[in-house]
């Protein structure tokens, strides 16, 4: 798995880590059931602590993003289409939240941040076979 650390940021390493592992999942690059490297691989290939990798790994699996179980590893969760719609707002306003602050790190606008959303949700935007927006 390929994630650059910009070691500069304002953005803590843990951060970094957390939103690249998101994103990926987000836009299907790691499909539900990928295995994500061992914490310790992971640290290792990032040049990171252990702990910061760990801590990653506990906020994505706190968020309901990945799962880790002993000896199988860490796998990206199941997409859950069930989800309550109070809890996917929850977890819209956590992604929102660490997108904001990336973007503040970068020194970003808030209009910029969202001309930025729009522009990736053009880029991926498919068709609702429904007809609907």
């Amino acid at each position: 798995m390929k994630l650059d650390i910009d070691h500069d940021s304002a953005v803590p390493p843990y951060e970094q880590v957390r939103a690249g592992i998101a994103a990926m999942i987000g836009d299907g690059t790691l499909a539900p059931g990928a295995h994500l490297p061992t914490i310790r691989q992971f640290a290792a290939d990032l040049g990171l602590a252990v702990n910061t990798v760990a801590r990653s790994y506990r906020e994505l699996e706190s968020a309901g993003l990945v799962v880790s179980r002993v000896r199988h590893g860490t796998t990206v969760a199941e997409r859950r289409p069930d989800l309550p719609p109070a809890e996917a707002m929850a977890r819209l306003d956590e992604a929102a939240r660490a997108y904001r602050a990336a973007a503040r790190a970068l020194g970003a606008s808030l209009d910029g941040a969202i001309q930025a959303l729009r522009r990736a949700d053009a880029e991926h935007a498919a068709p609702d076979p429904r007809g609907r927006a």
